[in-house]
């Protein structure tokens, strides 16, 4: 979707008003529409576009039938798109010309993919700069009319719109219906733009479904939602622990294991039957956002309450970004909102809510960076996340800093010591899955970039030290050395002193096995640790972002299971590197959109909640067909804070529920779709 460009950061204008049909389908004349490497027929109100040769942007053009169009007063622009095949995704564009389009200025487009059997609506928000510039800052996304590069378009003025499927294979059809103007555009003048968030943390300058306007609305929603959530209880099939209580029978242990049968690996849940853990991250993380230098950003701020002032972070850590080493002071608008829905007891009543939500939602695991307070109450399987710190291999980077150096011999203690903080919590806890050991850490691509960081580290780092130690076992001389290398050292100690990188093609074979020993050392270490203290419980690895044959080779070899963050659209095609037969599991995705008042979709941008619903299914079913996936773990269960969270800026509408806490229904439903049928599905797919 890198066509796409509207969708990095965009004002969202108000979603109030009626629609206006733009082209009445049912009265076009399809032979006469502008196309290009198509066929064009005409259903009634609806059009059947099938390519005909391999073009890269194969579609029609729609011209405004008395030259322009004047949509000064909407929103947006939406076309429903129906992908008819049944095996095939299909990505879609509607391109909104002002005159002089070229693809590039002058226009604006947004695209979508469709799932086979799927109807998506393609939105495009018709956005217009602000008439004052409005200086915003520590957010990854921006309201689009408020940054000087984004894309903008004149909505008094368009011209044409045109819809096509770019590299549509010949003999693929799409359909299209109900090509419409909607919403009402609410957009303030810059003067005015200042408050930005209202007190519950949405954005103040548009409207939505689903935006709380009250507290009274607030407090209504916790009646709504536990009248569906009481139709809507839990699957029929599952156990207590949302195992798949009518299907094969195995070994019961009392634990979560792994086992494979017939051709696919599976968890098997401490009944016996088998798991597949469809979880979400980030259970009532409640994060906060920066009020520093913010003055004049939040109307009518929650924190000026006596009541909620406890959701107030005096000086918080701020890793990336414009607060990076300030220490600001943040605001935790989700902690507020639950507190002025829930009541002074809202801790444990948010806690019983997201446990009777997963199960509703049909989904079986509190998964990573959750509130212990909320997984300890024990109605739902959970995994634990361990943390801690050592010394770094200074001659590494990486984008959440250092790797660790796995030779220092406080390595192991430190593990040990982290693990040992969880006798008596999640230690034996059969609701316990297993452990996470560490996040997204520096492994590179290359699979001898360790070995190298380790040379270029100084003379007391340990694993320099293991290194050279293994390269005098090998070579007996450093003249040897030299001679294999293509180096000039003069001797073991010059050696020791320098921090140059040595030729990496005459190097390679010792900077593969020496970054193979720290892998192995690195993955053994903790699994032994984590044994030492669970030995009935799972490790479940450290879950990759970045990772090559090497690095994968000795987590097959030592965790229960492998995991991997894998933010794109499908996984169904995913092969382990250095392909291992082994049990996988998903630590993070997510989809996000620019429908619901946030600036920033995340790392896989979808253009509706619809969209976004689709691709969800598509995703989770691409991994239940997979062999080798025993689970899929959503990255959040809240959205980020409108105006960015304090570690890194992050401003992603990425959660099931809104800062909020309304649920969003699209993705919801779509959960739900493949929770309450995913054994089946997994089983006979």
């Amino acid at each position: 979707m890198r066509h796409l460009p509207l969708l990095l950061a965009l004002m969202l204008p108000g979603w109030v008003g009626a629609d206006e049909v733009l082209i009445d389908i049912g009265k076009l004349d399809e032979s006469k529409l502008p196309a290009q490497g198509v066929r064009v027929a005409r259903r009634d109100a609806l059009l059947s576009i099938t390519a005909t040769e391999s073009r890269p942007y194969p579609g029609i053009t729609l011209r405004a039938p008395t030259g322009r169009w004047d949509l000064s007063k909407f929103a947006r622009l939406e076309v429903d798109v129906t992908n008819p095949g049944r095996s095939t995704p299909i990505t879609a564009s509607l391109r909104v010309d002002n005159p002089g389009a070229d693809g590039r200025s002058n226009c604006l487009t947004g695209s979508a993919t469709i799932p086979p059997a799927k109807t998506v609506t393609l939105t495009v928000l018709l956005d217009r700069p602000l008439k004052q510039s409005v200086k915003l800052f520590g957010m990854r996304g921006y309201p689009a009319a408020t940054t000087r590069n984004s894309p903008t378009i004149d909505p008094a003025n368009i011209t044409q719109l045109i819809i096509f499927a770019p590299g549509l294979k010949p003999d693929y059809a799409f359909w299209v219906t109900n090509i419409r103007a909607a919403g009402t555009y609410t957009l303030p003048d810059g003067k005015d733009f200042l408050p930005l968030v209202d007190t519950f943390g949405q954005y103040m300058h548009a409207d939505w479904p689903g935006k709380v306007h009250s507290l009274q609305e607030l407090r209504q929603r916790i009646a709504d939602e536990q009248k569906e959530m009481a139709s809507l209880r839990s699957p029929e099939d599952w156990d207590q622990y949302g195992g798949w209580k009518d299907g094969p029978a195995l070994k019961a242990t009392g634990f979560f294991r792994v086992e494979k049968d017939k051709g696919k690996w599976w968890l098997v849940d401490p009944e016996g039957r088998l798991f597949f853990s469809h979880g979400i991250d980030c259970v009532r993380m409640l994060d906060a956002t920066p009020i520093d230098d913010r003055d004049n950003w939040f109307a009518d701020f929650p924190g000026n309450n006596p009541q909620l002032r406890e959701f107030i972070n005096p000086g918080a850590y701020a890793l990336k970004g414009y607060y990076a080493g300030k220490s600001p002071r943040c605001f935790s608008f989700a902690g507020a909102n639950l507190k002025r829905k829930y009541g002074d007891n809202w801790r444990a009543a948010a806690a019983q809510t997201a446990h009777r939500r997963l199960r509703s939602w049909g989904m079986n695991t509190i998964a990573n960076w959750s509130d212990s307070a909320v997984y300890r109450l024990r109605k739902t399987p959970y995994t634990a996340n361990v943390g801690f710190r050592g010394r770094l291999l200074e001659g590494s980077s990486g984008y959440w800093g250092k790797f660790r150096d796995v030779f220092d011999p406080q390595f192991k203690e430190a593990v040990r010591n982290a693990m040992a903080r969880e006798k008596g919590n999640s230690a034996g806890d059969p609701w316990c899955l297993g452990y996470f050991v560490d996040n997204e850490i520096s492994w590179g691509n290359d699979g001898i970039s360790l070995a190298v960081a380790a040379l270029q580290s100084p003379p007391d780092q340990p694993a320099k030290l293991a290194f050279i130690s293994d390269l005098k076992a090998k070579y007996a001389s450093i003249e040897k050395l030299n001679d294999a290398w293509g180096t000039k050292h003069e001797s073991w100690d010059a050696l020791l002193a320098s921090r140059a990188a040595p030729d990496a093609k005459k190097a390679a074979a010792d900077l593969a096995a020496f970054y193979t020993r720290t892998a192995e050392t690195y993955f053994r270490t903790i699994r032994d640790a984590v044994k030492e203290v669970a030995p009935n419980q799972l490790y479940l690895g450290c879950r990759f972002a970045w990772a090559n044959p090497r690095c994968a080779a000795a987590a097959a070899r030592y965790c229960d299971v492998v995991s991997y963050n894998l933010y794109r659209r499908s996984v169904a095609d995913f092969r382990m590197p250095g392909g291992e037969d082994v049990p996988l599991i998903i630590g993070e995705f997510h989809f996000g959109a620019l429908d619901r008042g946030m600036f920033h979709t995340g790392l896989v941008k979808t253009t509706s909640q619809s969209e976004r619903a689709a691709t969800y299914v598509e995703y989770v079913r691409g991994a239940l067909r997979h062999p080798q996936f025993v689970g899929t773990h959503w990255f959040q269960y809240q959205d980020e804070p409108t105006t960015g969270r304090v570690l890194d800026e992050e401003n992603y509408q990425i959660g099931f529920i809104d800062i909020a806490d309304t649920p969003y229904h699209e993705t919801i439903d779509a959960s739900r779709e493949v929770g309450y049928g995913m054994y089946r599905y997994r089983m006979e797919n």
